[in-house]
């Protein structure tokens, strides 16, 4: 029997519209096997991947009539939608189909009008061909594709199972067909039984302990459907890699070099190093020294796929879900102290205002001097009798960051939350990272050598895979003046928007209050940085030309990079014959899908970046989960027609506070200065405002955190949080209490939503 993705190569690629009898023929099936066809065929078109009469597909690049698409960007006003189960190994890039909701008769009172849709949502949709190009009319919305699929099993009164979903958007429990071998208070995985929700879930794998230190982290990994196993090819390929012979005669020998890695204490990979002495004439030599991966990991080779795949590595407080396999990520590729390893080198000459006056590339042979981490690197230099190799750094870096205040790149102090675990996995403490000289000396460094790397490649005439920021959309900037127009502010739209306009308007606001708000307006105005082989620049940096070099570890947008290096400055170092792929730069299918690769790691980082968000707010409702009924600083940071939005000033976690719990007034939603006033009273709620509200409830399971005003009446409140010894002494509650995690009848989650920050 064929399997569903053979069936959709073949129709695919059939001359003819294909249906069950073209299918049968062409894979020879013959009596019960053409029963199982019709049963697949039926299966395939129930989720969308094929029309349910003839499965013809249209002309434009092998998307059904009736298929799954996902909302991936909004154009113009226009949402814009791809088909949710491409390929990304498929020729091509993804079509792209605009969005037309269908319109609902105003006098039509029995029309039940769609809901909203938003990018990231998945919708069964009818495709079309117009004069304006494809389109997509919804027919309706799915769930996300393990939306509600994970969950805490509960059992009510009746013994009926349930599934409690952890995702804090899904508001109603499911009922359970089959439990297996799970029991109430597990953490499971589960799938629908049939083509109806009516017909419940059935357990197909069960975690265990929801508040085992693993759960969280295995929660975002299930519910964004992150690859975490290697395939057994690849784990048999990696060794084999990372055997591959280093020479200091086809290599440049650096080993003399003082270079250092300064990484955070507990990095579990090394990326990149750094060194820099004085040239005499008020500038300075330097050197950023990156692994050099895409000598071990070669085009067309099972590591090769498997990173392109995952596209980036993922970090979690509790783990990293690595791009490529332990023994490089961690060991062959990482550069540790006093060990030789394979480098690409970008060489750099610094004059005396900070510029760039000449770079160039090679591959070489370092050892690093030593692996230290920024607050080490920062005691020393603060001391005031640092060792050279530091001095020698930081005071390039003054040079460099000279340069970079010259250019005015866009300048927001975003505050970074930290979760530090003990030994056991229990959380220890939850904190704002602090940001020292020592990580700005590193990231411009990095900066330097990603500009480099872009430049080298443009002189080149070689492909180059972009970091791409574009400026804000006219749109967003309209909306951005008209809020702050609220405050008494004023953005002029009528000058070329820079950098500089935003950093400027911040810096005349003094009050801290009034900045943080400000300059959340600004990020939330910012488009989202992508990956593309088309320059569009660098809008937040102020840089022209800009790529992704330093971190081919953990990126495979910079592994493709080096690749494009490697063939522009002839630095090929071909494999042994007969082990892996022989070369190392970029073959003729990168060059060929630089595009639709760009795309897809552009989505596999967005992503990455939803999972660990997701997972740092399930920590910190855990850290809170204990302290449910205490009165906290916050300060709201989005207001919405049925409520506002506050996280914990200096802790973060955002959570609702309901317009029901305000009192018996009436507030009345003001969009453009973002608040709720009262009626009566004019008491205003707005973004940016600093008050005390009293913690109702934390969830650790969804990450949702539930706020009241001090005096609200909280007495019928049942807060459903693990007690607070069982946090942070690493208590086990075992699976029986995981149950009282849900608020709601039958375990079923309360009305709580949850407005994800923007980093």
């Amino acid at each position: 029997m064929p399997t569903a993705s053979q069936v959709l190569d073949f129709i695919q690629s059939s001359s003819i519209p294909a249906g069950k009898r073209e299918i049968a023929k062409a894979f020879g099936l013959k009596g019960q096997e053409k029963i199982k066809l019709k049963a697949l065929l039926r299966d395939m078109a129930e989720e969308g991947l094929i029309d349910g009469s003839k499965s013809a597909f249209h002309r434009m690049g092998g998307v059904p009539k009736v298929t799954t698409l996902k909302i991936v960007a909004i154009e113009d006003g226009d949402l814009i939608a791809e088909p949710d189960n491409w390929d990304p190994e498929a020729p091509g890039n993804a079509p792209r189909l605009i969005v037309r909701e269908p319109k609902v008769a105003r006098n039509a009172k029995s029309a039940k009008r769609p809901p909203a849709l938003k990018r990231g949502d998945r919708i069964l949709a009818r495709t079309e061909e117009t004069d304006a190009g494809w389109v997509a009319v919804p027919m309706k919305k799915l769930p996300a594709r393990t939306e509600g699929l994970m969950g805490v099993v509960e059992i009510d009164k009746t013994g009926k199972a349930w599934l409690a979903p952890v995702d804090k958007r899904v508001r109603q429990s499911s009922p359970i067909a089959d439990i297996g071998e799970a029991e109430a208070g597990q953490l499971v995985i589960a799938e629908r039984v049939g083509r109806s929700e009516r017909a419940g879930l059935k357990v197909i794998e069960v975690i265990g302990d929801p508040l085992a230190p693993k759960s969280f982290s295995m929660i975002a990994i299930a519910k964004h459907g992150i690859p975490h196993i290697f395939p057994e090819e690849v784990l048999d390929e990696a060794p084999v890699a990372a055997k591959l012979k280093l020479s200091d005669k086809t290599r440049e020998d650096l080993r003399h070099l003082p270079i250092v890695a300064i990484d955070p204490a507990d990095a579990r990979d090394h990326d990149d190093a750094i060194w820099a002495e004085p040239d005499g004439k008020g500038g300075f030599n330097a050197l950023v020294a990156i692994a050099d991966v895409s000598f071990y990991v070669r085009p067309g080779s099972q590591l090769d796929r498997e990173a392109r795949k995952r596209g980036n590595s993922v970090y979690f407080p509790d783990r990293v879900v690595p791009m490529l396999p332990e023994v490089l990520s961690a060991d062959v590729c990482s550069l540790k102290e006093g060990e030789d390893r394979a480098a690409m080198a970008c060489h750099m000459h610094i004059n005396a205002d900070g510029k760039m006056s000449s770079f160039r590339f090679s591959r070489a042979l370092v050892r690093i001097a030593h692996n230290i981490a920024y607050e080490d690197a920062q005691k020393a230099v603060d001391s005031g009798n640092p060792p050279e190799y530091l001095a020698n750094l930081w005071a390039a870096w003054k040079a460099l960051a000279a340069a970079r205040d010259a250019r005015d790149p866009l300048e927001l102090e975003l505050p970074e939350r930290r979760v530090v675990l003990d030994a056991q996995g229990k959380i220890a403490e939850i904190a704002i990272r602090e940001r020292l000289d020592a990580h700005r000396v590193v990231e411009d460094f990095m900066i330097a050598a990603n500009v480099a790397a872009a430049k080298a490649l443009e002189a080149k005439a070689a492909p180059v895979v972009y970091r791409i920021h574009e400026p804000p959309s006219r749109e967003k900037l309209t909306a951005l003046r008209d809020y702050l127009a609220t405050m008494g502010k004023k953005l002029a739209l009528g000058q070329v928007v820079t950098p500089g306009l935003f950093n400027r308007m911040l810096k005349d606001v003094t009050d801290e209050a009034e900045k943080a708000l400000v300059m959340e307006a600004v990020l939330r105005s910012q488009t989202q940085a992508y990956y593309g082989p088309a320059n569009a620049g660098h809008f937040g940096l102020s840089l022209g030309s800009y790529a992704h070099f330093t971190s081919p570890i953990r990126r495979y947008s910079d592994l493709l990079v080096h690749r494009a290096l490697v063939d522009a400055f002839k630095l090929e170092q071909p494999a042994p014959p007969g082990s892996i792929p022989d070369t190392s730069g970029l073959s003729d299918r990168d060059r060929a899908s630089l595009q639709q690769v760009s795309d897809a790691i552009s989505q596999t980082e967005r992503r990455a970046m939803e999972a660990e968000r997701d997972t740092i707010d399930r920590y910190v409702a855990a850290w809170l989960s204990g302290r449910v009924g205490e009165v906290f600083e916050t300060r709201i940071t989005g207001v919405q027609a049925f409520g506002f939005f506050a996280t914990i000033v200096g802790l973060g976690g955002d959570g609702l506070v309901p317009i029901s719990t305000l009192g018996g007034e009436y507030f009345r939603h003001d969009e453009a200065a973002q608040a709720l006033v009262g009626s009566d009273s004019g008491t205003t709620y707005a973004s940016g405002d600093r008050l005390k509200l009293k913690l109702a409830e934390a969830n650790p399971l969804t990450g949702a955190l539930k706020f009241v005003l001090p005096d609200a009446d909280t007495g019928r409140i049942e807060a459903r949080g693990a007690r607070p010894d069982e946090w942070r002494r690493g208590a086990n509650s075992g699976p029986k209490k995981a149950g009282k995690f849900m608020a709601g009848k039958r375990g079923r989650p309360g009305n709580i939503r949850h407005q994800g920050r923007k980093k």
